[in-house]
């Protein structure tokens, strides 16, 4: 009587077939993680800040807080979310035009790129 091997149980390929006869499927290995670009990412992290905009009077509701406030709690989080979102945008924008222009960043008060003798040497 033939056992019913891990691989040929059904779904046991990617494609749903049984694979090769006497060859179990072998997983192709773990891909790195595709990163999103930073506009996929800011809106991302804005809708889940709308959701909880939504989410979280309704839980306020539940457990028994007064209507006005939960809708005090609904406007503070949009405000913030607003608040939030238009940083981030500016930020991104920074960014951008940063790298477009290929301009560096401030390097802080004084500017200077070293010290010691990566600045003009040695002096005597």
């Amino acid at each position: 009587m033939p056992v019913a091997r891990e691989y040929d149980a059904p779904g046991g390929t990617p494609c749903g077939g049984a694979g090769a006869p006497g060859r179990p499927h072998i997983p192709s290995p773990a891909r790195a993680p595709v990163q999103a670009p930073a506009s996929d990412a800011v809106s991302e992290v804005i809708r889940w800040a709308g959701f909880s905009c939504a989410v979280v009077p309704v839980v306020l509701l539940l457990c028994g807080l007064p209507f006005g406030a939960a809708l005090g709690a609904a406007a503070g989080l949009a405000a913030v979310t607003a608040a939030s979102h238009a940083l981030l945008r500016h930020s991104e924008r920074t960014a951008a035009r940063l790298d477009a222009d290929g301009v560096s960043p401030h390097r802080g008060r004084h500017g200077r790129t070293g010290i010691g003798a990566h600045r003009g040497g040695h002096r005597v």
